[in-house]
């Protein structure tokens, strides 16, 4: 379980910074199972969860879609046979903020309590 799944997000504004350089290096060094991607020139971080089954991708799913909506911050959610990919950016600002690693590591700890 990283730490940064105590901390709260905070709003984002569009001017708000970007993660890069050092920090994006220290936040993605917490969260080992996720992977830095480039998708349609917007940094993201991506991870993919694996089940037993459809039913159990899809409850955490909802679990998934139930905390972006209490932080009210949107993942891409793919749910699929037995696999759960989430990615998490900062739409206001095209690329990575703190609040997307927090949710990150709010992910893996809903996945861990299964």
């Amino acid at each position: 379980m990283s730490e940064l799944s105590e901390f709260s997000c905070e709003a984002c504004r569009s001017d708000a910074p970007r993660v890069t350089g050092d920090e994006l290096e220290q936040l993605l060094s917490e969260l080992p199972d996720w992977e830095l991607e480039v998708i349609d020139n917007v940094r993201q971080i991506t991870r993919t969860y694996t089940f037993s089954n459809f039913r159990t991708a899809m409850q955490f799913s909802n679990a998934i879609a139930d905390l972006a909506e209490s932080e009210g911050h949107h993942p891409a959610i793919l749910t699929e046979w037995g696999k759960v990919t989430l990615s998490w950016w900062t739409h206001k600002i095209m690329g990575l903020h703190k609040n997307d690693f927090i949710l990150a590591a709010r992910s893996d700890d809903i996945y861990e309590k299964g």
